[in-house]
C-alpha cells in the first residue's frame, strides 16, 4: 500500500541518519502522498461507541487496510488536558479503547499510546479516562506510556515553510502504522484543533512557537509524521473556550466519528460540524496547498 511505502521510506532515511549520527533530512519529493486515493471519508453517528467504531472502520474496508499482522502501531489520541471525558478537551476513552482492540484483532504485535500533554501528564492520563480504558484491555501488547525525553530526535525538514528542523518523538516515526485520533474542538489561535494539529503531541521543543504561523508550522510537522488513518472524535465537540475548556456548557454531543486516510479531508468534514468551511481553517488550507490531502468537499467520496 502506498501509505506504507511512504512510511517505510521516511523510517529508512531516519534510521540511516541515526546510524551515522547526523541530522536526518527527509526528501519528501521522493515520497509523495497519494492524495488522489485518499479522499474517501467515512462518517457515522451513533450512541453505542463500540458499534460506532465498528461501523466507521468497516466503511473504509476495516482496520486491516491500515494495520497488518506483525505491525507496531501508534495510536495517538489527544490526552493533553487535565479534564474529564464530559468536558470534551480530550479524545473519548472508549473510542481509543475500541480502536486499539481492532488493531489487536488485526495482529498488531505492539500498540503504543502517548501524548505530550499540556497539563501534568499523570493527571491528564488518568482524569481523561484514557489510561484506565487502555489498561482495562489487560493486553501485554498494549502500553500507554509517558513520553521519554531521551527518545526525541531532531529532524531537518527539507521542505519546511516555517520550521527547518524540530524534535520528533522517535516511536511516532518508527511505527509501522500511525493512527491519529483527535477530539474535535474550538481553539483560540487555530480556530479549530483537529487531526493535523493533534500531531503537535508527538513533538518536543517550544511548541508555542508554532502558533506564530500555525497553518504552515503544523503542515511542516505533518510532512514528517504521516497519519495512516485519522479518526476525528466528534462524539462531543467543544464549541468555545478551547483547547482546554472546562465548562460543560461549551460542549455539545454530536455522537459522530469521521475517518479517512486523508487527514486534510477528515479535518475539512469535521470543520463543517462547527459551521465552518474548510477554507476558513488555516491548517486545512496549508495542508491542502502542500499536497497533504483534499479540502474541496465536492472531491470527497462519503461512504
Amino acid at each position: 500500500m502506498i501509505h506504507l511505502d511512504r512510511r517505510q521510506f521516511i523510517r529508512s532515511v531516519f534510521h540511516s541518519a541515526l546510524a551515522v549520527s547526523s541530522l536526518p533530512v527527509l526528501d519528501l519529493i521522493s515520497a509523495p502522498l497519494n492524495a488522489a486515493d485518499s479522499s474517501t471519508i467515512a462518517v457515522r453517528k451513533g450512541l453505542n461507541i463500540p458499534l460506532l467504531v465498528d461501523e466507521t472502520l468497516a466503511a473504509l474496508g476495516g482496520i486491516g487496510q491500515f494495520v497488518k499482522a506483525g505491525d507496531r502501531v501508534v495510536v495517538k489520541p489527544n490526552i493533553g488536558w487535565d479534564r474529564t471525558m464530559e468536558q470534551g478537551a480530550n479524545t473519548h476513552p472508549e473510542v481509543v479503547k475500541e480502536v486499539i482492540e481492532h488493531c489487536l484483532d488485526a495482529g498488531a504485535v505492539k500498540v503504543q499510546v502517548f501524548d505530550n500533554t499540556c497539563n501534568d501528564p499523570r493527571r491528564c492520563y488518568v482524569q481523561s479516562g484514557i489510561q484506565p480504558a487502555v489498561e482495562s484491555l489487560r493486553s501485554d501488547r498494549v502500553r500507554i506510556e509517558h513520553m521519554d525525553r531521551r527518545a526525541y530526535q531532531e529532524v531537518a525538514i527539507k521542505q519546511g515553510r516555517d520550521l527547518r528542523r524540530w524534535e520528533f518523538y522517535r516511536p511516532a516515526i518508527e511505527a509501522d502504522s500511525f493512527i491519529n485520533i483527535p477530539v474535535a474542538k474550538n481553539h483560540s489561535i487555530s480556530t479549530l484543533t483537529l487531526g493535523m494539529k493533534n500531531i503537535m503531541g508527538v513533538i518536543g521543543g517550544n511548541r508555542g512557537r508554532l502558533h506564530r504561523r500555525i497553518g504552515e508550522a503544523v503542515t511542516d510537522i505533518n510532512m514528517v509524521v504521516h497519519s495512516d488513518l485519522t479518526i476525528v472524535d466528534a462524539t462531543r465537540i467543544m464549541l468555545a473556550n478551547g483547547p482546554q475548556g472546562g465548562r460543560l456548557s461549551d460542549v455539545e454531543w454530536r455522537n459522530t466519528l469521521i475517518a479517512s486516510s486523508d487527514i486534510v479531508a477528515a479535518d475539512s468534514i469535521a470543520a463543517t460540524l462547527f459551521g465552518y468551511r474548510p477554507e476558513q481553517i488555516p491548517t486545512v488550507v496549508a495542508g491542502a496547498k502542500r499536497g497533504l490531502g483534499v479540502m474541496e468537499l465536492a472531491r470527497m467520496q462519503l461512504v
